[in-house]
């Protein structure tokens, strides 16, 4: 039998909601799309919310590794965010970040 209590988000058992999920998946994806230049302006608006979430977390920045790892650092800091319930207002940040690019 499935215990309920341990799922949060689509069935997943992940603490991340159904909404910041789906911002995640359309940030990966904008990445993807955009051209090298828009990528790394996109880096520089995305490492805004990545230096918040690593201040909530009382983590160390994470490292510049590239436009191509922000959508990964991302989803990680915004799940470990959600999992110690810091995740309040993310799926606004995530949507905005995602006009953004």
């Amino acid at each position: 039998m499935i215990d309920r209590s341990q799922l949060h988000s689509a069935g997943t058992g992940s603490p991340v909601p159904a909404e910041s999920s789906v911002e995640l998946d359309r940030i990966r994806r904008r990445f993807r799309e955009l051209p090298v230049a828009d990528a790394i302006r996109g880096m520089r608006r995305a490492r805004t919310l990545l230096d918040r979430l690593s201040d909530r977390l009382g983590q160390p920045a994470v490292p510049d590794l590239g436009p191509a790892t922000i959508p990964d650092q991302l989803a990680v800091l915004v799940h470990d965010a959600y999992r110690v319930g810091r995740g309040a207002g993310l799926d606004g940040e995530l949507a905005e970040l995602r006009r953004a690019l």
